[in-house]
């Protein structure tokens, strides 16, 4: 058991955050990569994350924060839209691809990846005044 277990549950809040957020911003930069009309859309990563069980000594309830356990990717077939100026057009259809990504969908998840970030420091900035106060009290 961590000293301080409430920095080590926040702070694998934050680095769970902080890649949700990297995982959104990749999507909506690349929500208008066009593609041939052969190949595969540009697919969305949608972060996994896990609860990490505290160990023994943890009062009850008490967890050991959150882990990425990986990611999930979007569909690769995306949406086909008829341009046929696109140099990546089809020939005969004149048809390209385009990831199936929905930006509201996307800035939906980045506010509440923000939020939850902001949550977490929030968190650990109340932690350290309390340890900051016991000290002063023990001190006297």
């Amino acid at each position: 058991m961590s000293l301080f277990p409430v920095f080590q549950t926040t702070g694998s809040g934050l680095h769970a955050n902080r890649v949700w957020m990297d995982a959104v911003a990749d999507n909506i930069a690349n929500m208008n990569t066009v593609g041939s009309f052969d190949q595969p859309a540009f697919q969305a990563r949608y972060v996994q994350v896990q609860a990490v069980r505290g160990d023994g000594n943890d009062p009850a309830g008490v967890g050991g924060g959150v882990q990425v356990t990986g990611a999930a990717l979007g569909d690769a077939t995306g949406q086909l839209r008829y341009d046929p100026t696109n140099p990546l057009a089809d020939k005969a259809t004149g048809m390209v691809r385009y990831p199936d990504i929905d930006l509201s969908d996307q800035m939906t998840q980045l506010i509440q990846a923000q939020r939850s970030y902001q949550l977490n420091l929030t968190v650990i900035d109340r932690a350290r005044e309390s340890y900051q106060q016991a000290i002063g009290i023990s001190a006297k």
